[in-house]
């Protein structure tokens, strides 16, 4: 049994690797542009069968929405970026789940021992790839605050040289933000990695029966990790379109 905090590389394209983390990021990538492709070539005035199911989950996502916006318009705008994350997250921590993800790969060697390197391994257990949307959330958050207020008054919420008071938590509120990226970053990888630890080490004592009910419960983790990181992305922009006072 071996578990390795960093992601693998499984080949390089000249000095840059791939990993078997990034390998499973773009076989997610293109699960959900293959089925989007698929429903608007055989979308219908009336829904049937996948596209209603779709519809279903993207109607309750907006409503959802709506309750933090309170503005549909707002909601409209910002649903490509946090459904697409949403879905993303929910996609990639999923597939850490299915057979084949972890116990197929290629022997080396390594200090003198034999381990096994898995062709996949789950996208959101790479520090690298969490810490990447996080930076994508958090950018989003100063982007849609600026074309939401002005880039004047948004920079109240960090600069102010009137009020000694006010200029302190301006430097708190810089603070907040870049604090908000290791967040993002640290908890969905975090519960990522500790649920791929968690079934290994399950699996290596009792590999039959025991282990299904830790799948259950991972499969549920992954999708709450999703949906906290997608509402909070939405709350933090929803606050930084309001103007500082």
């Amino acid at each position: 049994m071996t578990i390795s905090l960093a992601a693998e590389p499984i080949f390089h394209i000249g000095s840059f690797p791939i990993t078997n983390t990034l390998i499973t990021s773009w076989i997610a990538t293109a699960v959900l542009i293959i089925i989007s492709l698929f429903l608007r070539k055989r979308i219908k005035e009336v829904p049937r069968g996948l596209q209603n199911v779709v519809e279903a989950i993207f109607e309750a996502l907006l409503g959802l929405m709506d309750s933090v916006t309170q503005d549909r318009a707002m909601s409209k705008k910002l649903f490509p970026l946090i459904v697409t994350i949403f879905l993303f997250v929910t996609t990639a921590n999923w597939f850490g789940l299915l057979p084949g993800f972890g116990p197929i790969g290629i022997y080396e060697q390594h200090e003198g021992h034999e381990v096994l390197v898995p062709f996949f391994r789950s996208t959101n257990s790479d520090l690298n790839m969490t810490l990447a949307i996080a930076i994508i959330s958090v950018v989003s958050m100063q982007v849609f605050g600026i074309i939401a207020i002005g880039f004047a008054k948004y920079s109240k919420r960090f600069i102010n040289f009137k009020n000694p008071i006010m200029g302190f938590v301006g430097a708190l509120e810089f603070i907040s933000d870049i604090s908000k990226i290791l967040s993002f970053s640290f908890r969905l990888f975090g519960n990522v990695f500790a649920g791929e630890v968690l079934l290994v080490v399950i699996s290596s004592l009792i590999p039959f029966i025991v282990p299904v009910p830790f799948y259950f419960l991972e499969i549920f983790v992954g999708f709450i990790q999703a949906f906290v990181f997608s509402i909070l992305t939405l709350v933090f922009i929803k606050v930084a379109t309001l103007e500082p006072h």
